[in-house]
């Protein structure tokens, strides 16, 4: 699929006209990935690498073009059950146009990050902003659903809650991977700026971008730390509850094996103080049940158990 956009009045509009100078095309099918190998010039492998989730941040020279493959935050959906993964774009400046090549099709233009737009160039940059911005967004959503779950787990019993903890720590670890290779590109692209095609205007704001993106690193870096960190607590925690649980079930049991077997004494077939006939009988059994029970109580609480 393939979107055609305009600037205009410092904003991109779409529409349908084949000179637009910035083309978006999501997951590409056969016939589009001909057209961008052959008339357009881009190499078959970095084409091949802007649809791969696996593979690494890079900028490239080309002949008449610059080729970027930078790494996204994949939208989240509930189906991933706390699994944040992060996918590939390539991004191609050619002099008067820019060519976007996603695995999916979402929509990347409709942030307050596409304004005062005056070239392609803008519109790269943005973008590059603008991933690192959902970087940002996404570390939040984690951290808040980090804390959620460790209220969770510290009155649970079930590994549940430990495993989705597990899972946002791996996450981090694909995060901290693609945020990484982000700044190796940023950082070739301000030693490279002549070459591609920067002006010392943009350039400050490539500079701007490496800054972001380092802090967005520290950011998941200390997240992700915090995670690890506390782990093996969270999991002690969930063995505690257990074993008070368990201990709770014991109390209980001996509760009801006390006065179970002060009755079964006096069920026996043979000579007891109370005689079956005696008014009192039925009572005083009750009696001397609820006696041992308390006296078991009073025992317990004193040690402390």
């Amino acid at each position: 699929m393939i979107r055609r956009y305009h600037i205009t009045d410092g904003k991109l509009v779409e529409n349908g006209a084949e000179d637009a100078p910035v083309l978006v095309y999501a997951n590409p099918d056969e016939a589009e990935r001909r057209h961008l190998i052959e008339d357009l010039k881009i190499d078959e492998h970095t084409l091949a690498s802007a649809l791969d989730p696996d593979e690494l941040a890079r900028l490239e020279f080309e002949a008449d073009h610059v080729a970027v493959i930078f790494k996204r935050p994949r939208n989240y959906s509930s189906a991933d059950n706390f699994l944040f993964k992060v996918w590939s774009y390539g991004l191609f400046l050619f002099p008067n146009r820019i060519v976007v090549v996603q695995a999916e099709d979402v929509l990347l233009f409709n942030t307050r990050h596409f304004a005062k737009l005056k070239s392609p160039l803008d519109v790269a940059l943005r973008l590059l902003n603008r991933t690192i911005s959902h970087f940002v967004d996404h570390l939040k959503g984690i951290n808040l659903i980090a804390g959620e779950l460790e209220q969770k787990i510290n009155t649970s019993m079930e590994n549940r809650y430990l495993l989705n903890m597990f899972t946002l720590e791996k996450s981090l670890v694909y995060y901290l991977y693609g945020i990484n290779s982000n700044g190796v590109v940023i950082d070739k692209l301000k030693t490279n700026a002549a070459r591609a095609g920067i002006t010392p205007e943009h350039l400050e704001f490539v500079e701007d971008l490496a800054i972001e993106n380092n802090q967005c690193y520290r950011q998941a870096e200390i997240l992700s730390g915090i995670l690890s960190s506390l782990m093996d607590a969270r999991a002690s925690i969930v063995s505690n509850n257990l074993n008070v649980l368990i201990k709770t079930l014991n109390i209980i049991t001996i509760l009801i094996m006390v006065p179970t077997f002060v009755v079964s004494a006096f069920s026996m077939n043979v000579a007891m103080p109370f005689d079956s006939q005696h008014p009192l009988a039925f009572w005083g059994v009750m009696a001397v049940a609820t006696l041992s029970m308390l006296a078991f109580l009073t025992y317990w609480r004193r040690k402390r158990w």
